[in-house]
């Protein structure tokens, strides 16, 4: 009972002590370990989408990986035209080791009302789009006014591409938007550059 007695008050001055580092750490502006790294709050897409200036080719600057675009070698090209039902062809292309192009046609649709920003877009056949599984959310969550730089990604962040209507862009715009990105709860480090190994 003694030697209980001397533990269970060792563990008394431990946890008076440990209190007391976290009241000062609290007092000193320095949040505790598990506030450090909080959740971002939801995601958000731009105010508001024209979809037939967005139309055309873009070039993928950047990119969370993924499985689907694992084989890539360089960096994709998607080309997206306006059907006459309002519906966006998507055709996706990106180079292969073996110096053939792998090429991905889709469909994309507007989610919400005229203007939103979030779409969803398919890559299954077409007889398979009744199924909500076939389709992935497609969320602009950042566009310059002249529909020159894209950020696509959707609700959980874990995926993110970086699109552009050239190639390469100026290295104060990338920092700029890179600062943004920040901002929006992204991890830059998984970001993976175009033309960079996969």
């Amino acid at each position: 009972m003694e030697g209980a007695c001397t533990q269970n008050g060792g563990m008394t001055a431990f946890r008076s002590s440990l209190l007391s580092v976290i009241v000062w750490l609290v007092a000193a502006g320095v949040p505790p370990a598990a506030s450090a790294a909080q959740t971002p709050p939801p995601l958000t897409t731009i105010a508001s989408l024209d979809v037939t200036r967005y139309m055309g080719t873009w070039y993928e600057l950047a990119r969370y990986p993924n499985r689907f675009q694992r084989d890539c070698s360089g960096p994709a090209v998607a080309a997206y035209s306006l059907q006459p039902d309002g519906r966006v062809q998507v055709v996706n292309r990106c180079p292969q080791a073996d110096g053939k192009t792998d090429e991905a046609i889709g469909e994309a649709r507007r989610v919400g009302q005229p203007g939103s920003a979030r779409l969803e877009v398919r890559f299954a056949p077409a007889w398979l789009s009744w199924l909500p599984l076939v389709w992935g959310n497609y969320w602009v969550i950042d566009l310059d006014p002249a529909y020159q730089l894209s950020v696509v990604s959707e609700p959980t962040r874990e995926y993110l591409w970086v699109l552009s209507r050239t190639p390469t862009v100026e290295p104060a715009v990338w920092d700029a938007l890179m600062v943004r990105l920040r901002d929006k709860g992204f991890d830059l480090s998984r970001l993976k550059r175009a033309g960079a190994a996969n």
